[in-house]
């Protein structure tokens, strides 16, 4: 943690009005650095016992869904943050909207004050790829130079960005239902990374030869089967945030080391869930959380030949973390306008 921002929000009276944080804001205060520090912090401090981390809330609409997620996290004081995105799939075809839109409501978990309100969908994408580069460090072949991506969304945008900075990646395969949208993403990344990205017409194409696999799509049916992945892959699996959506085949769990990013939660929502209910894994079979990985609690990749899944459901433990770094740079660089809670 940078040692000026946490003086900085040690000083600063619990009396001043709250933050109100734009997307645009946040882009320019946060690296993706500071992301992965941040989600690092948070998984550290639940796996020590300073977290509290209720189920996410599921609110079915028409055309879509809403998802209420939050925590509390002692990091340099306690913290409490609730999430609420809506999740509407054909916003951009339809409305020109992002298929993902919300706030994130961070408080002072000791008093109950208001610190900040913040735009949610940069937090929500770069605290997903965070996570995935995290568990990358420990769980990837790190001589990985080729990935393989399905879902070619701005989700796989901020993966792809994620891992070309933690894996000596030289080239992508790209795929995607719609192959016009996983050519434009080959294009733009190729241009913003300078590393080769293809886009194929078949998904077989792309995870058959990588051995670094990310599904980041909206999938209600699995669609990776065991026979598409190779023996010594790592699948970082984030596109299953909700009980009704599905990426990887029960089988492919079956045969793979998995490591969940929370139990419950995955047991309740991610790809462990849908495996679980077709009777090929229990709970047992779960190696680890992220947080036991992090902190040495358990070990990470043991081996060139193990296939690893990271079942990441997106937990609110990364989006605590991140709200706290995003509140204490903004408080030190006098960013936000502000506004006042609770005053008569």
């Amino acid at each position: 943690m940078d040692a000026h921002i946490q003086d900085s929000s040690r000083s600063t009276s619990r009396a001043q009005p709250a933050l109100i944080l734009s997307r645009r804001e946040i882009a320019a205060l946060m690296s993706l650095q500071d992301y992965i520090a941040a989600v690092e912090a948070g998984f550290r401090s639940y796996a020590g016992g300073g977290a509290n981390v209720p189920l996410p809330m599921h609110i079915a609409a028409e055309g879509g869904a809403f998802h209420a997620k939050g925590a509390r996290l002692a990091l340099d004081r306690s913290y409490v943050a609730l999430k609420l995105n809506g999740n509407f799939p054909d916003n951009p075809r339809c409305a020109g909207l992002p298929t993902i839109q919300g706030v994130v409501l961070l408080c002072d978990g000791s008093d109950g004050s208001v610190l900040a309100v913040m735009d949610s969908i940069e937090i929500t994408l770069r605290r997903t790829a965070a996570a995935t580069a995290l568990a990358a460090r420990y769980l990837a072949p790190q001589d990985a130079d080729c990935l393989a991506l399905c879902g070619c969304g701005e989700q796989g945008r901020a993966q792809l960005r994620a891992l070309a900075e933690t894996l000596p990646l030289r080239r992508a395969l790209a795929w995607d239902l719609d192959p016009a949208k996983a050519k434009r993403f080959a294009q733009d990344m190729s241009a913003a990374l300078g590393i080769e990205i293809l886009a194929v017409s078949d998904a077989r194409d792309a995870t058959r030869s990588s051995r670094v696999i990310v599904t980041a799509t909206t999938a209600r049916t699995p669609f990776l089967a065991s026979d598409m992945v190779p023996a010594g892959a790592f699948v970082a699996a984030v596109g299953a945030d909700s009980a009704e959506k599905s990426e990887l085949a029960p089988e492919l769990m079956a045969r793979s080391t998995v490591v969940v990013d929370l139990l419950a939660q995955a047991v309740a929502m991610g790809d462990l869930h849908h495996a679980i209910n077709a009777g090929l894994v229990t709970e047992r079979h779960v190696h680890a959380e992220l947080a036991d990985i992090v902190v040495g609690r358990r070990p990470g990749r043991r081996s060139a030949d193990e296939s690893i899944v990271f079942d990441s459901t997106g937990t609110a433990i990364q989006d605590v973390a991140t709200a706290a770094w995003i509140y204490r740079k903004a408080a030190a660089m006098n960013v936000g306008a502000s506004i006042s809670f609770g005053v008569s």
